[in-house]
């Protein structure tokens, strides 16, 4: 059972639950605790972790401990109902100040056994919990923040896409009784998943609450023969003393562990173009080539040609599932292009999407039983001109897998943009069966196999912008595209979103075109380059419709980024706020970082206030130095020339506690600032 999860507590002297716990009227006479496993039926009222049938009568399940290992960071218990056979095993391993649980359930009966639930985590949170903060979010407005007063009845974060969904990572933080970005106390969780999922949170009775996260089950989805088991995906949770920031750092050392980079350590994140806004699906050989010798003038070390060079692909209706390259646009097909971008110095990476198919394709006329609905003989709901093929399917998986080794054989591709377009609708299987559970295992088993194969190639996970951003595809993944919104004002609060689950090497930012073709607002070009910096910095606009001054400084960003993003994607990463919707970001350690000042919107100050940076209240004195800024006002202090060339000396204490001073920002300004041990 459960007694506590919080801040280390010595248990030397804890008194059996049995004895303390006061009983109700209205109860049962013993009172039923939080078991590590809750199940209905015995007593337990709050939400269930298992609940499951067989021959379709749902069964009243009573697990008894069959043995527990408990060692210095790992615990595992098996649990066993003999009598309706069936037993489960929760193993919690705890790791860079998290821990991870998994649950597997295992069918040791005679019978089939279908499964409907297994939570994979059923958590006690304190009496002392105030605030629930979430995400929610759609296409080209991901990660937007949502705050909540813990429940009087219940709360429920749902998703049944099919798909992890534009809300981000399956996760959530509770904030304690003042809790903040810096201090204290705060508990979060999120799920190592990638589809349909559910977290909810419940009024316990006793002043406190149950947190249970899980991947939602369709009914029939999860049928066991005798023998075999089902595993819940893994959930990491965290407990931080320290506020928000203390969980930011936890799970970005939880995420980063899982990464498997090519080589087997991370590389300097490298500067990135993606043709996609630059020319759309205008392709052809001489236009892509023109495309990557501007990309290579700005200092780009990787080309990415997107969505619109292969087979029909004159626009989004037609061509999907036919991954040749298209013999009009290139009829000496891509290999020449690729190589002018190696010949360029870049490496060169390709936009797929093999999990869908346009009808207008010979795939889906050589296959129409290969789409995920057709058992179903009624017509099929298409999105962007597209159905989703079934990867529950062997001969669908190995038939991706065989198109996606002719491309990585004959073409020098170091880097895939794998992306996902659509929800699945209808999630039906060839077998007639819900498949969202399944096909998710299916795009895991693509993804591993092309990984184990080509070892060398790095992936990126799109999915229409930010719809598949999970610690799942992070350890499969080496970028996630966070929205195919690249407003640097929207931008700033994505970004913030992302960061609170991902490491920023993982986040793809990219300087966009003014006018943002996904807004139409303008923004000034430092603005868009200084919210792209500190992710996995690219660019994402024709460099042909941009005035010489535009481009020499956009050179000038590229240049920047390179001297600074071994510093920006290692170590901790810190978020802030200031006065009037002023924002904060920093990278590195605390007697070293880079600090991002961001005001998106203008202020109803007529100065800037101080910004506190807590981290530097054990750190006697730093220099502060303003490496880049853009700042539309011209009323500045004059102790900002100073802090512009060899910088100005601050007590760590000073900066913690009364802040550091600010240039006038304006609307739409930012500055980098370097903060050091001095």
């Amino acid at each position: 059972m459960w007694r506590h999860w919080g801040a280390p507590v010595d248990v030397t002297a804890l008194a059996p639950l049995a004895t303390t716990q006061p009983r109700a009227t209205f109860s049962t006479d013993v009172p039923v605790p939080l078991a590590l496993v809750p199940v209905a039926g015995a007593g337990w009222f709050g939400p269930a972790g298992l609940d499951c049938r067989r021959a379709g009568k749902p069964l009243v399940v009573r697990l008894s401990a069959q043995g527990v290992v408990c060692e210095t960071d790992r615990l595992e218990a098996v649990l066993a109902d003999e009598d309706n056979g069936l037993d489960v095993t929760v193993a919690v391993v705890a790791a860079d100040d998290c821990m991870r649980f998994a649950v597997m359930v295992r069918n040791t009966g005679a019978t089939a056994l279908q499964i409907d639930r297994v939570a994979s985590a059923v958590l006690p949170l304190s009496p002392s919990a105030r605030t629930l903060i979430s995400f929610s979010g759609r296409h080209n407005g991901e990660l937007v923040e949502q705050r909540t007063a813990v429940p009087t009845h219940g709360w429920v974060r749902e998703q049944r896409q099919g798909l992890t969904g534009h809300g981000g990572p399956p996760g959530l933080f509770v904030l304690g009784e003042g809790a903040g970005w810096h201090r204290g106390e705060v508990w979060a969780l999120q799920l190592v998943w990638s589809g349909n999922h559910r977290i909810l949170v419940e009024p316990d009775g006793a002043g406190g609450w149950t947190l249970l996260a899980e991947a939602v089950l369709a009914s029939g989805e999860i049928t066991l023969l005798p023998g075999e088991s089902f595993a819940a995906p893994e959930a990491i949770t965290c407990f931080s003393a320290t506020g928000r920031n203390g969980v930011i750092a936890a799970f970005h050392r939880s995420i980063r562990s899982a990464i498997t980079w090519p080589g087997g350590t991370m590389r300097a994140r490298p500067v990135h173009f993606n043709t996609w806004e630059g020319v759309y699906f205008e392709h052809d050989d001489a236009r892509l080539g023109a495309l990557a010798e501007a990309a290579a003038r700005l200092g780009a070390e990787r080309f990415v040609v997107d969505d619109g060079w292969f087979v029909g692909r004159g626009n989004d209706r037609a061509g999907l599932g036919d991954w040749s390259a298209d013999p009009v646009r290139y009829p000496r097909g891509l290999a020449p292009l690729a190589e002018k971008v190696l010949s360029l110095g870049m490496e060169f990476g390709l936009w797929i999407e093999p999990e869908m198919v346009n009808p207008d394709s010979q795939l889906y006329l050589d296959h129409p039983e290969w789409v995920l609905g057709s058992a179903t003989g009624a017509p099929l709901p298409e999105a962007r001109h597209q159905l989703v093929l079934d990867l529950t399917l062997p001969e669908v998986r190995e038939h991706l897998f065989s198109t996606l080794c002719d491309l990585l054989r004959h073409l020098p591709v170091t880097y895939l943009k794998w992306d996902h377009n659509r929800a699945l609708a209808p999630a039906v299987t060839a077998q007639g069966n819900c498949g969202s559970h399944a096909q998710v295992l299916g795009a895991w088993a693509l993804w591993d196999r092309i990984r184990a194969s080509f070892p060398d190639i790095e992936i990126e996970a799109c999915a229409a912008g930010g719809g598949r951003i999970d610690a799942g595809f992070a350890a499969r993944a080496h970028r996630f595209w966070a929205s195919d919104n690249i407003d640097a004002t929207s931008r700033t609060a994505i970004q913030r979103g992302f960061l609170q689950f991902m490491p920023p090497e993982l986040m793809g930012a990219h300087v966009g075109a003014s006018p943002a073709h996904a807004t139409g607002r303008s923004q000034a070009l430092d603005f868009r380059a200084l919210v792209a910096l500190p992710g996995h910095f690219g660019i994402e606009l024709n460099p042909e419709r941009m005035g010489q001054q535009e481009v020499e400084r956009l050179t000038h960003w590229v240049a920047l980024y390179k001297r600074v993003r071994d510093r920006l994607h290692h170590g901790t990463c810190w978020l802030g706020e200031g006065a009037d919707g002023l924002v904060w970001q920093a990278h590195g350690a605390p007697g070293d970082f880079l600090l991002l000042v961001t005001r998106p919107r203008p202020t109803s100050l007529a100065r800037e206030a101080p910004l506190c940076l807590p981290m530097l209240g054990d750190v006697p004195q730093v220099m502060v130095r303003l490496i880049e800024s853009a700042i539309p006002h011209r009323l500045q202090a004059p102790a900002l020339g100073a802090m512009r060339s060899s910088g100005l000396r601050f007590s760590g204490s000073w900066l913690a506690g009364n802040g550091l001073p600010l240039p006038h920002l304006g609307g739409e300004g930012a500055a980098l600032f370097e903060v050091r041990a001095a």
